[in-house]
Parts: structure tokens; C-alpha cells; sequence
């Protein structure tokens, strides 16, 4: 029986006070969005050479390893990076070994524990879990070194090594391992190949067997003596027939960085997914994954990825299809498996995309993956620290892309499900491919940023931390100036009008022209320079609070800029391909009366007629003639793994340019081969595929690449030069048929 109420005109309007004020409450307590120019990114340790792991110890110092063995600490106090270590370590191949992980032990103010995850130099192929303890005098005992973990590796097999440690709330010490399993061999798709003599590329000897540490994430208790103990909760109980207790959670590709929540105790891992860029008979496309595991369980590789979708059983001789896997009743059947053959119910991932659009999650656009997690903040009201994230972050889980180059924030309800993600710091981050992050003890964002391309000595791999700023901003002077070059005397007017405060505050300015000091309340300043020479110049703005910075531009006197002309009889808006065009070039210069011709360049650029001519046309304007293939390339994650002149995790563009200049289908194979993906050509090592980009633009990003062989040529800087214009400086597809083509301006520079 229902009992329906009617409310009176009296308790009607009590009602909508009621929830008028309550909407009010609520408003009151919701977090504010931080405006993005609130926080601030500095730099604390540079030119690092592969970064790895770090850890931020609770009086603020910063652990950090390199990959070929280095163990840092930066100093807050002296704000200097001091080497701690060379760990020796087996590196020096293209396989990612060496020195990768790095934990501090919870009681360490008081044990001094760090542990690392390392491969050993030894005639065994393996990776350690080693304890060290660490000295008064930031040294490192070396004598005191505790094997808690042995993990039997093969070499020369794959960069799947996997090597993050973190410690849950309670102690115990999670260990994530790589498969170890070779994916080229299996054309994107899952490496399930069961033929003689091909276990390296069967992912069922490793990440779907019970009984191998490898493709897994491990949990261990260390103990104070060195040992450890297994805590229970794991996947499988101590004692039972073919397993290994360690294990926590199975059927991983390689988990490359993970985090413990410490309020909740929720493990987070990103997957590395395979790199098929469509779907096929085999299964589906390549996914990488953000994973949730709030208890111990089988998470699917190489039977399942993303929200379980199946691959099929794959006869690698006959080259057959046989039926998907069942995710409720995974079997693994492989003569090369060495435990169980029932294994438990795969789980579904908490993130999953693809390399083109995620329809489930769009936000996270499409390119390259590489996904690394980052930690869980908590908001902490009693933490007095002036740089601490806000409270609208509290909750959310840090993700960052290495690929695609970003870091975003998601939000978890209050039972740790997924309710959404939004990008941070989109606009002024400035990040360099995060590979592992951490929130230190002042609620500040740590960050190892490994630089931009893949496996080589980055000079822009660093040591970071991001701060919020709660209060007053600094006020941010830029020096504006109507000239900075010229003979003496040189009249210079000068403006504040580029400076700014984003509280809006009334400024005040000091300006310092040598000796001289002039101030104001903004506007302009003009100052005469009697002399030749160069003057710094410094304008200094500050805030009613008395904070301040400043800005410097140097004024040069003595010399002026040459002045540079093209002219030309011909049309210079439109070209037909294969005619002749003249030019001219007229160069002065005021100091000079004598220009020689050889310190005169003259080139073209052309820029070919796609769907969106016209924002290619506004190119014209700047004063630096853009390459579109150079453009699509940096805007693509192709400089991830290639450069132009040495050779990376891919070849470089020069060598690939040298390889296929001359091969008149190699535009159109490479082309092709750009969206699709592939290997086998440069080594094992497969390309990403770029679905995002039109065949149209993935054929010039693939032109410039073949040009770049060809070296730099320039046209003679005749009084009246000619230059027939080849098919070269044409569009491919274009005839006497088509209309004229628009024609980028000459560029002309004076040496």
C-alpha cells in the first residue's frame, strides 16, 4: 500500500526552501575547477640519459634511477642532483634491461630500505628485487644488498620487462614483470604460436601460465631481515600444484609502470597493448589498457584485451582460425605451458583504446600509445603546504600517454568506479613523454619526463615538479621594444603593454638601461643609445604584494639588418609545372655597399593543393616557409622513435631516405604502410599504425622523408636567374588540365 501525501501551500513553500538551500550547500562545497595558470612546472634536475622510476622520500628528497644503472637523489635543501651510484647492470642491448625500478621501503625515515628492480650482470639471464640500504651520508652500502625476488628472463627476446615496485598502505611490495615474449612474429595480433622450437613467441609459456612470475604483477611482504613472505589475498594459495603464490595478478603484456592508492589499497597498472591498427578474423585491433585490480585476478593477455574482447586460437603452421576465447573459461592448452590449465575468469580493463578514436572514451583522441600510470591524489586539509594540489583533484587517478604526449585526471566516484577524465595542464604542461609520476609529501606532482625519442640520451629528460599556487600569482613582465638593432644614435621606444597579472593587479614598473632607472606605472619609455655596443636591458614588474619578475632583451648598436627583394616579370601568384620563370633577387645593406652573391640563398618551397588549401596558403605569411610533411610529421608521434640522422627504436628518416629515394613504388608502399603499421624491413621492431591520418597526408609526411637525403639546394642569386620549374616542384597529380596552382613565395636570406 502507497500512502500519497499532499503538502500544503505552507509545507509546499517550506519544501522549496528546503531544497533551495540545500542546492546552495551543495554548490558551496563543490571544488572549484583550478584555472590552468595556477600551476607552475619547474625543472630540478636536467640532461638526464633515460630516467626511469623515482621515489620522494617524507623529508622531500627526490630518488630517482637511469636506466644503465645511475641512482640519483635531488636535494631540496642545496637543490642539487647528486650521483649515488652505478649500479652494475646488464644494459647494453636494444631489449630495455638494466636498472628500472625504485621503491622506498613505508618505515624508511627509520630503516633507510630502498629496493630495486635490476638485471644483474650474471651468466643467468634474470631479473632482481634487490634491498639496499642507504647511509647517513647519502651513500649507498653496497655490502648490505638483500635478494628478495629472483625472476629467470630470456634474453634478446623483447622489450617487455615491465619493473615497477610500489607498496600498498600495508606493507606489501607489488612487482610488475614484462612477458618476455617476442610480438613480431604474430602480425599485431596475440603471439599464441605453438610450433617446435617457437616458445619465445608463444605469450602462453609466460603471461598466461600459472607457474611463471613473468607477465604478471607479483606482491611480496619483505620482512627486516631480507626475506619475504607472501601475504594472503594473492591469486593463488602457498602450496598449490602449479602456481606460484607471488602472483597477484596474471595475463599481462607488460604492465611498465604501476601504483598503489594508499587510502583505498587499489592496485592501478597501464598495459602496453599489441599494435594491430584494425580488426581481422584473428581479433580485435591493438589496445593499451588502464587497469583497476581491487583484488587478486587473471586480466586476460594473450586470450583477451581491452573489455574482453577475444582473440581467436590461431594454428601458426596451418595458419587457421579456430574459435575466440571464453573470458568466463579461459583455457591455456600450449605444450609450453608449465601450470594450470584452467585459469580464472579474465577481467576487464577500467580504460581501453585503440591507436585511431575511442568511441568509449573519446577524450583521449588517437596516435601512438604508450600508456604509464600515475598515482591517486588525496586531498588533505591539515597538510600545510603553500605549492599542495586543490581539492577538486581529490579522488582522481593520474594518467599520462608516452605516445601521444599528455596527462590526464580521472575522476573516480566514491566507490572507485570510472565517472570521467579531463585533460591537465593541456596548454601550458610542456611535458616531455611523463614515464613515471608520484605526489610528494608537500602534495606537489613529481614527474621523470623522459625525453622525446625512444631509447637514446635525451638532452630534454628531466626531473620535474609541478606546484599549485592557491594565492597571489606572480605578475609576469614582457619587454616590448620598437627596435633592437641599428646604428647609433638609436632611438628605442619601449612598452609594458605584453606584460600582465593574472590577478589583475596594478603593477608597477622598473626599467634599467645600464645605469640608468627609470620607473612607471606602465606605458611607454624611450631611450636614445649615443654608442655602438650591446645594452641589456631589463624591465622588472611588481605587484602590490611586492612580487615581481622580470625580463631582459638585448639592444644591439652598430649594425643593421640587410634588406632583401625578389622580383619576377612572371605571375607570381600561380605556375604551370614545366615552364620556365624568371626572378630576380636585390639585396643591401646599409653597412655593407658590397654584398657578395655567394652569401645571398635563394630557394622555393611549395606547398601542394589539399582539402584545406587555404589554411595552407596562410603559411605564406610567416616568415619561415613550412614543410607540410615536416609539419604532419612533428604534429604526428613519428619523432618518438625516429630522428633525422641517427638511428633509434626505428631507422633514421636519412637512412630511410637512402634506402628508398630511388624506388619509384616505395611512395606509395610507405605510404600505405604509415597508417597500416608494420615491421621486418629495419629489425623486429614494429611501426606504430596512424589511422588518424588521410592516405593524402601520410604520403607528403612520407615525401618528406625521401627528400631529406637529397641535402639542401639552393638557386643561383643571378641578377636575372631563371629556374625551370620540374615536375619536382609540382603537385604529382597535377596537368595542363587543372587549374594553375597557388605558389609559396620564394624564400631569400643574406648571409
Amino acid at each position: 500500500m502507497a500512502l500519497l501525501l499532499q503538502p500544503t501551500k505552507k509545507t509546499f513553500y517550506l519544501s522549496l526552501i528546503t531544497l533551495y538551500l540545500l542546492g546552495c550547500y551543495v554548490r558551496a562545497q563543490s571544488p572549484q575547477v583550478p584555472e590552468e595558470n595556477r600551476f607552475t612546472k619547474t625543472v630540478l634536475s636536467n640532461d638526464l640519459n633515460e630516467p626511469m622510476e623515482l621515489a620522494v622520500a617524507p623529508d622531500g628528497r627526490v630518488f630517482f634511477t637511469e636506466r644503465k644503472g645511475n641512482f640519483y637523489m635531488y636535494d631540496p635543501a642545496s637543490r642539487q642532483t647528486k650521483l649515488i651510484r652505478e649500479f652494475p647492470v646488464f644494459w647494453e642491448t636494444k631489449y630495455g634491461n638494466g636498472l628500472i625500478g625504485l621503491a622506498l621501503d613505508p618505515d624508511f625515515e627509520k630503516n633507510h630500505f630502498i629496493y630495486f628492480y635490476n638485471t644483474p650482470i650474471s651468466d643467468t639471464p634474470k631479473q632482481h628485487v634487490s634491498r639496499f640500504t642507504l647511509l647517513d651520508d647519502n651513500t649507498l652500502d653496497v655490502t648490505s644488498e638483500k635478494v628478495l625476488l629472483e625472476i629467470p628472463i630470456e634474453f634478446e627476446i623483447s622489450r617487455h620487462t615491465g619493473g615497477s615496485l610500489a607498496f600498498g598502505p600495508d606493507g606489501n611490495l607489488y612487482i610488475s614483470t614484462g612477458d618476455n615474449t617476442s610480438p613480431f612474429a604474430s602480425n599485431g595480433f596475440t603471439p599464441i604460436d605453438e610450433r617446435p622450437g617457437r616458445s619465445q613467441f608463444d605469450d602462453q609459456r609466460s603471461a598466461a601460465n600459472t607457474n611463471d612470475l613473468r607477465g604478471k604483477i607479483l606482491r611480496i611482504h619483505p620482512e627486516a631481515n631480507g626475506t619475504a613472505s607472501i601475504p594472503a589475498g594473492n591469486l593463488f594459495a602457498q602450496g598449490t600444484p602449479g602456481t606460484r603464490a607471488e602472483i597477484y595478478a596474471m595475463g599481462l603484456r607488460n604492465a611498465y609502470r604501476i601504483t598503489v592508492d594508499q587510502k583505498t589499497g587499489i592496485l592501478y597498472w597501464g598495459e602496453i597493448g599489441p599494435d594491430s591498427g584494425k580488426d581481422s578474423d584473428r581479433g580485435p585491433k591493438g589496445y593499451d589498457e588502464y587497469n583497476q585490480a581491487r583484488k587478486a585476478g587473471n586480466f586476460g593477455w594473450p586470450y583477451f584485451i581491452g573489455d574482453n574482447k577475444a582473440y581467436h586460437d590461431y594454428d601458426f603452421a596451418t595458419e587457421k582460425i579456430g574459435p575466440a576465447f571464453d573470458p568466463a573459461h579461459p583455457v591455456n592448452d600450449s605444450p609450453n605451458n608449465t601450470g594450470i590449465k584452467n585459469l580464472p575468469p579474465a577481467q576487464k580493463a577500467l580504460i581501453w583504446y585503440p591507436y585511431d578514436d575511442s568511441p568509449e572514451f573519446p577524450k583521449l583522441g588517437k596516435g601512438g600509445r604508450s600508456a604509464i600510470i600515475g598515482p591517486v591524489y588525496h586531498y588533505d586539509p591539515a597538510l600545510k603546504s603553500a605549492t599542495k594540489f586543490p581539492e577538486y583533484f581529490d579522488n582522481k587517478l593520474f594518467i599520462t600517454e608516452w605516445m601521444r604526449n599528455w596527462v590526464f585526471a580521472v575522476d573516480l566516484d566514491e566507490n572507485q568506479n570510472y565517472r570521467g577524465m579531463e585533460p591537465f595542464m593541456p596548454i601550458t604542461g610542456d611535458f616531455r613523454r611523463p614515464i613515471d609520476m608520484t605526489f610528494g609529501p608537500d602534495g606537489s606532482l613529481y614527474a621523470l619526463e623522459y625525453g622525446s625519442v625512444y631509447g637514446i640520451d635525451n638532452e630534454d629528460a628531466r626531473l620535474v615538479r609541478i606546484d599549485y599556487n592557491a594565492g597571489n600569482r606572480t605578475p609576469v613582465a614582457v619587454i616590448s621594444a620598437s627596435d633592437s638593432l641599428g646604428t647609433a644614435p638609436l632611438n628605442v621606444t619601449f612598452d609594458t603593454n605584453k606584460s600582465y597579472d593574472l590577478d589583475q593587479d596594478d603593477l608597477t614598473y622598473q626599467w634599467k638601461f645600464g645605469n640608468n632607472t627609470v620607473t612607471s606605472n606602465g606605458g611607454t619609455v624611450t631611450y636614445t643609445f649615443s654608442k655602438n655596443g650591446t645594452y641589456p636591458i631589463t624591465l622588472k614588474a611588481t605587484d602590490p604584494t611586492g612580487a615581481s619578475s622580470t625580463d631582459t632583451l638585448l639592444v644591439r648598436v652598430g649594425n643593421t639588418l640587410p634588406q632583401v627583394a625578389i622580383h619576377t616579370p612572371n605571375n607570381s601568384t600561380f605556375y604551370f609545372d614545366n615552364e620556365s620563370f624568371a626572378y630576380s633577387v636585390k639585396a643591401t645593406d646599409q653597412e655593407d655597399k658590397v654584398i657578395d652573391p655567394k652569401r645571398i640563398k635563394v630557394k622555393f618551397n611549395f606547398i601542394p593543393q589539399l582539402a584545406n588549401q587555404a589554411a595552407l596558403i596562410g603559411h605564406q605569411e610567416t616568415s619561415e616557409n613550412v614543410d607540410l610533411g615536416k609539419e604532419l610529421m612533428e604534429k604526428s608521434d613519428c619523432k618518438a622513435c625516429h630522428q633525422v640522422d641517427k638511428a633509434s627504436v626505428g631507422p633514421a628518416f636519412a637512412d630511410v631516405s637512402n634506402k628508398y629515394r630511388t624506388d619509384k613504388g616505395a611512395l606509395a608502399r610507405l605510404s600505405n604502410k604509415v597508417i597500416t603499421g608494420g615491421g621486418g624491413v629495419w629489425g623486429e621492431t614494429a611501426m606504430n599504425a596512424h589511422p588518424q591520418l588521410s592516405k593524402e597526408e601520410a604520403t607528403e609526411i612520407v615525401k618528406y622523408v625521401l627528400a631529406l637525403g637529397e641535402g639542401q639546394s639552393f638557386l643561383p642569386p643571378k641578377v636575372l636567374g631563371y629556374s625551370k620549374i620540374t615536375q619536382k616542384l609540382a603537385s604529382p597529380a597535377c596537368t595542363r588540365s587543372r587549374p594553375p596552382i597557388p605558389m609559396e613565395e620564394a624564400e631569400v636570406s643574406c648571409l
